[in-house]
């Protein structure tokens, strides 16, 4: 059946040509609609083309990954790595042990785990593409059957991440290995002196407070509990068999279980004075099995290995670098909050009366005497428990887990929305007036277009802050963060990549003048798996470098300044990766591979002609900004609200708000991962392409040559070229005339669909007033043109390697969208149609007609449902003595209606959410 659709697809198509406005993709969903409704076509064959067109989507997501990792096997990443590490030696001949030692004691790349709402596949459909991904072998085979979609929870993601961690922790242990046996046949005196820490890796699963109200201090407290238990279970594991140390591991496995019995105390709420005495005690109190630090246990695994046998110092030393690097969890952590909770903390302190401007200079004084004044103040789990502010509870429980939990790994205090030096001075003023500063790094996240404008001005007044030039002294480096989500939907995703760019160059320039060339510069560059959250398509170097570019680093490397560079692993999507052992050890392979290199300064043409490359990057922002603040833009984007996603994650996708509504609702009330889904779902990542095209229109050649010139901007219109394949403006525009009065009004006019010629004038008297047509006819020729202006500058590059199913590719989508636009009409035909109920709860008819359109389908079924009860109680039901002739038969229910139109919208539904998890698929991500 797909095959005819396939051939259909190709033959309408052609029609084009004759008539340019022509939309084969809404064709092909009027011609399946038609035999849907004539009863040719039953649910029964879509859900079977919907599940064949699945398995091919499923099928390009695991080649995908394969090409991301490959070459996959274990002996041939064991092989790598050692002839990286070779490599590295014999380019510097007369390295030292010291030197050895100085270059893997330094983390190549620290790894973070975090829980962005991106868990689209179900655990078998995650299983199936990382196993066929790790072994080569992408077939039909893999493919689930109907995959069960289960609510996402906050546990289900900390279990993921869990297993993520787990199996990177294994690939490190690996690579761990092959370093210590270089060192052993290069410094055979001394390599038992060595702790390598190639990799660190970290969470925010359960820390991140940003835009949630389900996370409370009790979760975080029960999430490092449970990471603790893990991680000392696995160092137990490690030691096993390994005789010298059998008394470590006995002291790690009587810790692990004593961690065990402290787990069910912090449930979600210790509301009861009596339930949070007791959690608190127990997690206080001296224990025999009580370990807080792994320091004393490092320091004897490292004396055992000098005298252990070859095989049992390499175990011993594994054992201890993996100590070294994740302390006493799964990996350090990361707790998140808001620029604006940290600032109505400290308001209460510095302004109670609320008076005073909180960027302002006089705000800035009165932190600046706040923060000479500081002194530790000691703190208990009661104090945490009847905090009222969520930044203070979030400074109060990292100090209850680095005195009670682990004492030895820093924690990170990433600030969202940051655009102040106030809010990094109110952090660091908590964290003195609780003792924590020294093992707290705090860190400004960069991703609102203020944040890109005034990043530079905002590091240099930070830095200015004797406090904080002190501070960061002390802990011995800088950290920020750069975020590619928001910024790639406030600005577009090449903007963003070039203003983060410019950033890091100014962090490095900054540090020169402030002369901090002795502390690091940690940067977490925060972006997911898909084009629309800055992650490059090509390849491994790409992604680490599209982000981080080489010239940034360069910068930073000619400054003498040492770079910690930290990337993201985002969600389900980011955890596909490491979701098996195999998996990441490539994955962890081809970063070394990257991150391995030394990086000098740079010589491109793209920041030698900044009178077109700057220019260039100015002109694409601003389509990008006249895009978001179109009206048609927002109606087009909200037309069907979020109705066409799954739910990826415990988070909600949508910021809180009026529900109801719809017609109002902002882009800005939709999280960017959503957003970003939202556009692919539609056809086309506008953040990605739109105004690469009209930004090189007026100097199409002189950009011509640049890219020619410049690997930087060969780099970044790849990114274009790619996110082009799948894009398609026809398709944005057929869901538009779903709302196309005339098309309902006109579509029985031949008189060969009488059966439905009511519900279609329906239909049309409903939407003659309705404003989405009109949106997206407006979006699809803005598109247009600017697309138009792209094809000329791409037909001017070399040809882009789209692979070989690139049409056909194009075709699966084109078929995936006209089933499920012809899904959509048909809830549409059977919504008009259901029977007039009463008023309920302010809701009518049209109001459920209403929330069908903008695919409100739950509330809508929900509505029906209780309009139209398919149950109720009988007669018969009840035991009583007199009898009754009434009613005659069975109690009325409404099952006719059920059969009829509610079941077929619930099940038609279904299979739109189906169809969008393959769109992602095909996307490579989903968001």
């Amino acid at each position: 059946m797909s095959n005819r659709l396939r051939e259909r697809l190709v033959e309408l198509h052609q029609r084009t040509v004759e008539t340019p406005l022509f939309n084969p993709v809404f064709q092909l969903s009027l011609e399946l609609s038609r035999d849907v409704e004539s009863g040719a076509l039953s649910l029964d064959a879509i859900q079977g083309m919907v599940a064949e067109l699945g398995c091919e989507a499923l099928q390009a997501r695991a080649l995908r990954l394969h090409h991301l990792l490959a070459p996959t096997a274990i002996a041939d990443n064991e092989t790598a790595f050692a002839r990286l590490v070779a490599t590295l030696d014999q380019d510097t001949e007369s390295e030292t042990f010291a030197g050895f030692s100085a270059r893997w004691s330094r983390p190549l790349q620290h790894i973070v785990f975090t829980a962005h709402p991106t868990f689209l596949l179900t655990p078998d459909e995650a299983d199936a593409v990382a196993e066929r991904a790790g072994v080569g072998r992408i077939d039909a085979d893999m493919c689930v059957a109907y995959p069960q979609r289960k609510p996402i929870t906050l546990a289900y993601e900390h279990r993921d991440v869990l297993t993520a961690l787990a199996h990177a922790q294994d690939a490190r242990d690996m690579l761990v290995g092959a370093i210590l046996d270089a060192a052993r046949a290069r410094f055979p005196d001394q390599w038992r002196e060595l702790l390598p820490v190639p990799y660190r890796f970290a969470t925010w699963v359960g820390y991140d407070m940003d835009g949630r109200t389900d996370i409370g201090w009790p979760t975080s407290l029960r999430h490092r509990l449970i990471e603790k238990a893990e991680r000392l279970r696995r160092y137990a594991a490690a030691l096993e068999g390994v005789t010298p140390a059998q008394q470590i591991c006995d002291t790690l496995a009587a810790s692990a279980a004593y961690c065990e019995t402290l787990i069910p105390l912090f449930t979600d709420r210790l509301d009861e004075a009596g339930t949070l005495t007791q959690a608190a005690n127990h997690l206080t109190a001296d224990h025999p099995a009580r370990l807080t630090s792994l320091k004393p246990v490092i320091a004897e695994l490292r004396a055992l290995a000098v005298d252990a046998t070859d095989t049992d110092a390499k175990t011993l030393l594994i054992t201890a670098a993996a100590m070294e690097a994740d302390g006493l969890g799964m990996g350090w952590i990361h707790f998140r909050v808001n620029s604006a909770q940290l600032l109505n903390a400290i308001r209460i302190r510095i302004d109670p009366d609320n008076q005073l401007d909180m960027s302002g200079g006089a705000a800035l004084m009165r932190l600046r005497d706040l923060l000479a004044g500081a002194q530790p103040l000691r703190s208990n789990i009661a104090a945490l428990a009847v905090e009222s502010t969520t930044a203070v509870r979030q400074f109060l429980a990292m100090a209850q887990i680095l005195r009670h939990i682990d004492a030895d790994a820093p924690i990170r205090m990433l600030i969202a929305e940051c655009e102040t030096p106030h809010t990094v001075l109110a952090a660091l003023y908590f964290s003195k007036l609780f003792g924590i500063d020294d093992r707290v790094d705090i860190s400004p996240l960069f991703e609102t277009e203020s944040a890109m404008e005034h990043g530079g001005r905002f590091i240099d007044a930070l830095l200015r802050e004797p406090d904080y030039r002190d501070y960061v002294q002390r802990r011995g480096r800088i950290a920020i963060q750069t975020g590619f989500s928001d910024a790639g939907r406030f600005v577009g995703q090449i903007p963003a990549a070039l203003g983060i760019e410019r950033l890091h160059s100014r962090l490095a320039e900054l540090m020169v003048a402030h002369e901090l060339t002795g502390v690091a510069a940690l940067i977490f560059n925060t972006h997911g798996e898909s084009m629309g959250r800055g992650a490059h398509p090509k390849d491994m170097e790409n992604r680490l470098t599209y982000p981080m570019s080489v010239w940034a680093r360069g910068k930073f490397a000619g400054a003498g300044i040492r770079l910690e560079p930290e990337v993201s692993f985002q969600g389900g999507d980011g955890f596909l990766p490491f979701r098996t052992k195999v998996l990441a050890l490539a994955t962890l392979t081809r970063i070394a591979e990257v991150e391995a290199q030394n990086w000098g300064p740079v010589s491109d043409p793209f920041y030698e002609r900044t009178d077109l490359s700057l220019d260039y990057y100015r002109q694409i922002r601003h389509v990008q900004r006249d895009h978001l603040v179109s009206k048609s833009y927002a109606r087009a984007i909200t037309a069907f609200g979020l109705g066409l996603l799954v739910e990826t994650g415990s988070r909600k996708s949508r910021r809180q708000s009026d529900l109801a509504a719809d017609r109002e609702i902002s882009l800005r009330q939709i999280r960017a991962i959503p957003h970003n889904a939202v556009l692919q779902q539609l056809g086309y990542p506008v953040n990605v392409i739109a105004g690469a095209g009209t930004a090189a229109a007026n100097e199409l050649d002189a950009i011509v040559d640049l890219i020619g010139a410049s690997p930087r901007a060969q780099q970044v219109i790849a990114t274009v070229q790619s996110a082009n394949v799948p894009a398609s403006i026809k398709t944005v525009a057929a869901y538009g005339e779903l709302f196309n009065s005339a098309f309902w009004a006109t579509r029985p006019y031949r008189g060969n669909e009488e059966r439905i010629a009511d519900a279609c004038l329906a239909l049309s008297e409903h939407l003659v007033a309705d404003d989405r047509l009109g949106a997206f006819r407006r979006l699809a020729s803005r598109l247009r043109i600017d697309g138009l202006k792209l094809h000329r500058l791409l037909d001017r590059l070399p040809a882009f390697e789209a692979g070989p199913d690139r049409e056909e590719r194009r075709r699966s989508l084109g078929i995936l969208h006209a089933l499920r636009l012809a899904l959509m009409q048909h809830m549409f035909l059977l919504a008009v149609r259901v029977p007039p109920f009463s008023r309920a709860n302010d809701i009518s008819r049209s109001d459920v007609l209403d929330m069908i359109l903008s695919l409100r389908v739950d509330d809508a079924l929900a509505q029906l449902r209780r309009a139209f009860p398919n149950s109720g109680p009988r007669v018969a039901d009840f035991h009583l003595d007199e009898p009754s002739d009434y009613p005659e038969g069975e109690a009325q229910t409404y099952a006719d209606i059920h059969q009829r139109y509610i079941n077929p919208i619930d099940r038609s539904y279904r299979l739109i959410l189906e169809i969008g998890v393959s769109i992602a698929n095909h996307f490579g991500a989903h968001g």
